[in-house]
């Protein structure tokens, strides 16, 4: 066993305690040539990239099917994340191995989709069959590769070449920054996509109808208090009265409306402990209110709300239309949903 443990270790670097500063100079290095890597492919996207990637925009937009993401290894796991995140921006598209596809999975892919095929170099031989079947079917393949020449970017209808960038691994061997520019290079064509089509938050909740992300995408009138439930007084009300609907609507705050049913003020349990020495039950609300509240309109979604919320450091927001006060949300609401 001790013989079997020997000769596993043998090809490995022995161990030595970390050097936290040579650790810190190494996440720099490797933060500073992946930036030099994206700043290459803005640089390509300003000259020759362009074309070809309005193109492959030109080319998604058009088909009636789906969009097929394919690569092996590190490009292989990136294109399932592109995927998914055409997927979920309104772009029909799902991941199919390139083994797999050899082995029958290529059924999976019809006459009406297109395939985007990743590989750095381009002659990835896992690829050769997928490829192959495109061009049988005639079925539109967009490369992104960094190999101009290669068997992958002479098959293909568009090609997005990837700038020859220097990896961050010292050795030159780890994909690290080839795989961030495919990344980029796929988030790019999502977003521009999502774009093209129009693509709304309204549709986005759709397709992430859960967790923080759907709460957050969910509209105040979904969500907002109504009716009775609403804690208002005219305008003169005495601060007793006014007090009394505060505490019996329990969401720590009341608010004034006008003559004419606007909103004109609001008052919390913050403005009422500022007035607890200043004779506050001989005052009307008109003297004690905050003027001109932050509000909302009941379309307005629950992220851009809780951001209101925070930045203005109030627990509650009325909801208006016209001025009138519709609706209210607290905070409690927001964690009730999950959004804060």
């Amino acid at each position: 066993m001790a013989l079997m443990a020997s000769a596993m270790h043998a090809g490995s670097p022995g161990r030595k305690p970390p050097d936290r500063q040579a650790a810190i100079e190494s996440a720099l290095r490797t933060v500073a040539t992946e930036q030099a890597g994206i700043a290459a492919l803005a640089a390509a996207l300003d000259n020759g990239l362009s074309e070809p990637f309005a193109a492959a925009i030109d080319l998604i937009s058009r088909i009636e099917g789906r969009v097929i993401v394919t690569g092996v290894g590190k490009s292989g796991h990136i294109g399932s994340k592109i995927a998914a995140t055409l997927a979920s921006t309104g772009t029909p598209a799902f991941f199919v191995h390139p083994a797999e596809a050899n082995h029958g999975d290529l059924g999976m892919i019809a006459r009406d989709d297109a395939i985007i095929a990743m590989s750095w170099s381009g002659e990835s031989k896992e690829l050769m069959g997928i490829v192959a079947y495109s061009r049988r079917f005639s079925i539109p393949l967009i490369a992104i590769t960094s190999g101009e020449s290669s068997a992958l970017a002479r098959a293909a209808d568009v090609v997005l070449l990837l700038p020859a960038v220097p990896e961050a691994c010292p050795h030159g061997l780890a994909p690290t920054t080839s795989a961030l520019l495919q990344l980029v290079m796929g988030d790019a064509l999502a977003i521009a996509l999502l774009e093209a089509r129009g693509f709304t938050p309204d549709h986005f909740r759709t397709f992430h109808p859960g967790g923080q992300l759907g709460a957050n995408l969910m509209q105040l009138r979904e969500i907002m208090h109504v009716g009775e439930r609403l804690p208002l007084v005219p305008s003169g009300t005495g601060m007793r009265e006014a007090i009394v609907e505060l505490s019996r609507k329990g969401f720590g705050c009341v608010a004034i409306t006008g003559a004419d049913g606007a909103l004109i003020g609001i008052i919390t349990d913050g403005d009422i402990r500022r007035h607890i020495g200043s004779d506050l039950l001989s005052m009307n609300v008109d003297q004690v209110m905050t003027k001109k509240p932050k509000t909302a309109a009941p379309d307005t979604l629950v992220a851009t709300a809780l951001q209101t919320i925070n930045t203005s450091a109030i627990t509650s927001l009325m909801v208006v239309e016209g001025r009138r006060p519709v609706g209210l949300v607290h905070l409690h609401d927001l964690l009730r949903i999950g959004a804060a």
